[in-house]
């Protein structure tokens, strides 16, 4: 499914790249075109305007009755801006009006500024803002009207409202592609989640799966044990043999503890599932939880020949919290510790005061925990691979379970582990500091 989803968003990209390249290429023609037809239409206006002021300017001098020839007086300064070099001073309404006629003769309809130089003066004597399709002039000021390096005299001719600037690809363009280029990351974002989302369900549908199995050969086990012992003790004879009664009686025992603790580990992942963990709050020494857990597991201890060594130096070991849940995330740490114990048992439990916390370490000298497997182990139903190691069992929900209790204690959990070296776990909860003892 992730293949087939895959080369669908990879199709649909390149199809979308595609249409992209050949929108761009037809746009960029048509910007192409566009930009030769509006620079034949300016130069065409320049040739018109050059034209119109030659003229303008050989008329001046019949007027003045000057006998010279201003050869290539005219002058186009910047693309909208013109200036025609002249030998005399001239009248401002005199050229408006020669202006506006010769302009009107040559179908050059927009509004223009102009402007004389008077060479003695040194500064520009402006002349009106010309409105063309109106028969009055506008007073307006002449901002665009600048004094330009020449000597002599010269009057400039602006036309305000023509613009040089042109389309060019890159800023229409900008707008055919970034639209499709925002709906094209947010599909493959989308899909990057949805592939997520999919390989974390499938992940969680494995490690069920693996829970399913482990918890069914658990309870299996001892209820096979038990039936086959009942079997045995509803032997009438077996009266007769009261040491073979004992032993059959320890097994029944035995295997009933087992399965009670099976039975209570799923029910703790049941109370995981509600939306709200109920705790109860009641004033605990931490020290006696610790105990009565080392005391659980003499018999264990005894048939592995291990030890635990209880280095128990908080000073302020008093919290407020669930004490079945405290009780239980210490068993699950110890019983952790026990399992995953190659040789036997060195278990050490330590307590430290840590600002207004009490930390809880519960360390092991056990097969330890790779690093790319410390990240997971208080995920639900993952259970570190132990290699050769197959008589190490559970459900993988144990950590799980103490992070949880852990954090709803409002407390914080963290581990420390090197393959061959052991691990080390730590949990702190903060101390009730108004019921100290």
């Amino acid at each position: 499914m992730i293949l087939l989803a895959t080369l669908s968003v990879i199709g649909v990209l390149l199809t979308q790249m595609l249409w992209l390249d050949r929108a761009f290429r037809l746009q960029h023609e048509q910007v192409e075109l566009q930009k030769q037809e509006q620079q034949q239409l300016e130069k065409q206006f320049n040739d018109r305007v050059i034209i119109a002021l030659t003229n303008v300017t050989e008329q001046i001098l019949s007027i003045n009755k000057d006998p010279s020839d201003l050869f290539d007086a005219v002058k186009q300064e910047r693309p909208n801006y013109f200036a025609v070099t002249i030998n005399d001073t001239l009248h401002p309404y005199l050229l408006e009006a020669l202006l506006r006629r010769e302009f009107m003769r040559r179908n050059i309809t927009d509004d223009f500024e102009y402007g004389i130089y008077d060479c003695f003066t040194d500064s520009i004597v402006y002349g009106n803002y010309v409105v063309m399709d109106s028969a009055g002039t506008d007073t307006l000021p002449h901002t665009h009207l600048q004094k330009l390096d020449k000597d002599g005299h010269y009057f400039g001719v602006f036309f305000p409202k023509r613009s040089s600037s042109l389309w060019t690809p890159e800023t229409v363009s900008r707008s055919t592609w970034i639209y499709p280029a925002i709906v094209s990351m947010i599909v493959f974002a989308f899909f990057a989640y949805s592939v997520w989302i999919i390989m974390g369900q499938k992940r969680l549908s494995e490690m069920k799966n693996d829970f399913i199995g482990n918890m069914t050969h658990e309870l299996k086990t001892p209820i096979s044990t038990i039936a086959l012992s009942s079997e045995v003790i509803s032997d009438p004879a077996i009266v007769n043999e009261p040491e073979r009664l004992a032993t059959y009686a320890s097994i029944i025992r035995s295997e009933n503890e087992r399965l009670r603790a099976q039975v209570e580990r799923v029910l703790q992942l049941a109370t995981l599932d509600q939306e709200k963990l109920a705790l109860k709050r009641e004033r605990i020494d931490m020290h006696e939880r610790i105990r009565h857990v080392v005391d659980a597991f003499k018999l264990p201890l005894e048939e592995r020949q291990g030890s635990i060594e209880m280095n128990l130096e908080a000073t302020d070991h008093w919290v407020t919290g669930d004490p079945v849940h405290l009780t239980n995330v210490v068993f699950n740490l110890v019983d952790n510790a026990l399992k995953y114990s190659a040789g036997p048992p060195r278990i050490t439990i330590t307590t430290r005061i840590r600002g207004r916390w009490i930390a809880v370490a519960v360390e092991d000298r056990g097969i330890g925990i790779r690093k790319d497997d410390l990240k997971h182990v208080f995920e639900r139903f993952y259970r570190v691979p132990t290699g050769n190691v197959h008589n190490v069992k559970g459900f993988g929900l144990g950590l799980h379970y103490v992070q949880q209790i852990v954090h709803a204690h409002g407390g914080a959990i963290e581990v420390q582990s090197e393959p061959g070296n052991g691990s080390i776990f730590t949990f702190r909860i903060p101390i009730n500091k108004n019921e100290r003892t």
